[in-house]
């Protein structure tokens, strides 16, 4: 009997020791998961999806060219008075410089004046070789591959450009040539640009890009799309809570590429901070671009 008791009380005892264990690794568990498990929401940056121009285009190079250019050779010994030429601007008609016997050189139109010394030795180096050229619009002539003919259209826009000029200037097509040179493979195109403050000079080498196939589309930062294989996607944001879209792109232009479905105009796209997110996960908001 007593030793009944006794196999019965230590059974007790080890049931109790084996529940208490089980009951404290439980505890436990719950307290390591609930430290490590749940981690703040990451911070993301957004911006709202909204309609961007986009447009492909073709790039090549040409020379300035006045629009109006004129030049004028007089004998120095010929001028009477004073004679101020370098930088000066001149309206149509206005007297460029008085010569001997009543004779004037007369500006045939509006422009910027300039001279041209003759070099010493050469035949005629008594004389001043003056130049007039109207500066108000540009023009410059570009050949532009074979490929590309059946897109060139006379109105179609360019931006030009130069190593030396910080500024984009805006023109367009005046007029395309009707044949196709053989030897290069290329057709001529002029170019006239707005330069009314006169900032391009003439012969200056000028980048020139001609814009084709614009569009009105639904636009985000290429730091938006991650692209899997064949497969492209963004989160998108509704409340606290990123959701996955998978989307199909179109062009790509300034660092932004169209959206041609997946996401609507308005959606919040998430472009920074995608790393940390995962669908249907909660976000926090940080900053939102303009």
């Amino acid at each position: 009997m007593k030793t009944s008791t006794k196999i019965k009380s230590f059974l007790i005892v080890f049931l109790l020791a084996v529940f208490a264990v089980i009951t404290a690794r439980h505890f436990i568990g719950l307290h390591f998961q609930k430290k490590f498990s749940v981690r703040p929401a990451p911070g993301i940056i957004i911006k709202t999806a909204e309609k961007s121009l986009f447009y492909k285009s073709v790039e090549t190079f040409g020379t300035a060219l006045a629009q109006s250019s004129k030049t004028y050779r007089i004998k120095k010994e010929d001028i009477v008075g004073n004679f101020n030429i370098d930088g000066r601007f001149v309206k149509k008609g206005e007297i460029i410089a008085a010569l001997k016997d009543n004779e004037k050189i007369i500006a045939d139109f509006s422009g910027k004046l300039g001279k041209r010394e003759i070099a010493q030795g050469v035949l005629g180096s008594e004389s001043l070789i003056i130049t007039l050229d109207d500066l108000k619009k540009i023009i410059i002539d570009i050949k532009v591959p074979e490929s590309y003919v059946g897109i060139l259209k006379k109105g179609l826009k360019a931006e030009i450009s130069s190593n030396t000029l910080k500024k984009i200037f805006k023109g367009k097509i005046e007029s395309l040539s009707s044949r196709i040179d053989p030897s290069t493979r290329s057709i001529l195109a002029r170019v006239v640009v707005n330069n009314a403050n006169y900032k391009i000079i003439p012969g200056q080498l000028m980048t020139v890009k001609i814009i084709y196939d614009e569009i009105n589309q639904i636009g985000v930062p290429e730091s938006a799309v991650t692209i899997q294989g064949k497969k492209a996607f963004v989160y998108i944001v509704r409340g606290e809570i990123a959701e996955k879209r998978d989307v199909v792109l179109g062009k790509r232009n300034f660092g932004k590429v169209s959206v041609l479905s997946g996401i609507d105009l308005g959606d919040k796209v998430i472009v920074e901070g995608i790393s940390k997110v995962r669908d249907k996960s909660k976000v926090k908001v940080i900053k939102i671009l303009d």
